[in-house]
């Protein structure tokens, strides 16, 4: 594994390092990306995809990301991406997720559909700055949740998660939240109240 050290490098800086250990590979090779920044991330993120690799990220604590990509060998000139920054990914837009289901009606596909919804929010080429979860929604960010894959993605690329204390408390998740942070009440008010927009599934 070849290892690139980018923390506290502003762009273009990690994609350039990224680049050019990418181009020096004489066969398969996994090379991981360490940034400090969710910026970073989809920067790199965009250029590796771009040259050929097979990416992964995650948050590994509040300032630092790692970034995995696995190459074949070097990219070919066709596949390599201009060095370019672009702007952050995510606009003010807050997801509110109060359920473990989406909808009313039939529970397991509120279930499906949620599960659903969530992927979705990764795919989004503008992703939302916060994504808030409460009541049943705490469920979603805990340990048994089939969403983790998903959260954890869009956490790794500068989306916070953040759910209710309260609520863990209530569901006896507290020591199991396996993704962002705890957060209380008032926090939730501010963070709704200072939103551009508000997205509830």
């Amino acid at each position: 594994m070849i290892t690139v050290n980018a923390m506290g490098d502003n762009c273009p800086i990690p994609v350039i390092k990224t680049k050019k250990a990418m181009q020096a590979l004489t066969g398969p090779e996994t090379i991981e990306v360490l940034v400090d920044n969710g910026i970073a991330v989809q920067n790199v993120t965009k250029m590796a995809a771009a040259s050929g690799g097979q990416v992964s990220s995650e948050k590994v604590s509040d300032a630092e990301f790692k970034i995995m990509i696995q190459m074949e060998g070097a990219p070919s000139a066709a596949e390599e991406e201009e060095v370019s920054c672009v702007p952050d990914a995510r606009d003010n837009t807050v997801v509110v997720v109060s359920s473990d289901r989406m909808g009313t009606g039939n529970d397991e596909l509120g279930k499906v559909l949620i599960k659903g919804f969530i992927f979705a929010v990764t795919q989004l080429d503008t992703l939302p700055k916060t994504m808030l979860f409460y009541n049943g929604g705490a469920t979603l960010t805990a340990e048994g949740s089939d969403s983790l894959e998903d959260l954890k993605a869009l956490e790794a690329q500068g989306v916070e998660i953040m759910t209710c204390g309260t609520c863990l408390d209530y569901y006896g998740l507290k020591e199991k939240l396996q993704v962002g942070t705890v957060t209380n009440m008032y926090s939730i008010v501010e963070t709704m109240a200072k939103a551009g927009r508000i997205v509830r599934p």
